[in-house]
């Protein structure tokens, strides 16, 4: 019988309550949740990726900071006040993969993720999911999307301590590790970090990645709300470090739909300074609400 290793509640909190794009506020305010028949704003999703790094930390060392890989589906939203707890697998000495989850203090399901340490990742549990997927069609919101198509131009991005993040994160790293649900003074003291500068925690990696998404320009329809589906977080020769310079990439790798939502995954490679070495990269399916976008019923039926 498979171990499990539990971490301990946590309380994870709302700070994009005031994020802003597309010239309108985000699904993560209370009104604009509740206009959509949502009771609050949600705690956005990689917060809780945190809550397993201690677990996972415990299980590969150093590796899972230079090589892990963290490939999540969300399955609940988690508003203020909720309480959550992560678990993994045990996986046997040697292995490189487990399964990792994470519930409500009540048992409700947040998430489903597949946990691997590289080079060799075998199928993650994203690209599993975005090969089941099925072609999409007569898609509205993302009708000038496609497949293969790159982001305008490469961007340049770095996370200092103190640096508020922008509309899309309206927040600092030092701001986000005075609530964080797992701290470590390796993201805030380069003494004590193994690498000798501070850490980019894995929750903030999704922030470095997309902060700076609006230069890509991608063809989405606006005024329209969206959230996060499906999150993978890989490095390659990880960590990212606080302060460093990144080059990014970005790339649509897939297009799908559902009743309510039409989604966009995008493949961010993130590249050191000089722009030749990757060193992580993110896969990310953005869910566009059908019902978030005021032109939807009458661009279906045209």
């Amino acid at each position: 019988m498979t171990e499990i290793l539990k971490g301990p509640l946590r309380s994870p909190v709302n700070m994009l309550t005031e994020q802003k794009y597309g010239g309108h506020k985000s699904l993560h305010d209370d009104a604009e949740a509740a206009r959509l028949g949502i009771k609050a704003g949600p705690i956005e999703g990689p917060t809780h990726f945190q809550q397993f790094v201690p677990l996972l930390a415990d299980v590969w060392g150093k590796d899972w900071f230079e090589r892990g890989c963290f490939s999540c589906h969300f399955l609940n939203m988690v508003f203020d006040g909720e309480k959550v707890r992560a678990e993994i697998d045990k996986p046997a000495p040697g292995a490189t993969r487990t399964a990792a989850r994470a519930f409500k203090e009540d048992g409700t399901p947040v998430l489903e993720a597949s946990a691997t340490l590289g080079p060799d990742h075998g199928e993650t549990l994203l690209e599993a999911r975005m090969k089941a997927l099925r072609p999409a069609s007569d898609l509205v919101i993302l009708a000038d999307m496609k497949v293969g198509l790159q982001g305008a131009a490469e961007e340049r991005v770095r996370m200092g301590p103190d640096q508020n993040m922008g509309d899309l994160y309206p927040f600092s790293l030092a701001e986000k590790l005075a609530v964080i649900t797992e701290n470590d003074p390796m993201y805030s003291d380069a003494g004590a970090s193994p690498w000798g500068r501070p850490v980019v925690p894995l929750e903030m990696v999704s922030v470095l990645a997309n902060y700076s998404s609006h230069g890509a320009r991608f063809p989405v329809k606006h005024p329209s709300i969206g959230l996060f589906a499906d999150l993978e977080i890989r490095m390659i020769e990880g960590p990212l470090f606080v302060g460093e310079e990144y080059v990014l990439r970005r790339e649509v790798v897939a297009l799908s739909e559902s009743r309510r939502v039409e989604n966009y995954w995008i493949r961010t490679r993130i590249f050191d300074a000089s722009g030749q070495k990757q060193v992580a990269e993110m896969l990310l399916n953005h869910g566009v609400m059908k019902a978030s976008y005021p032109e939807y019923p009458k661009e279906r039926l045209a």
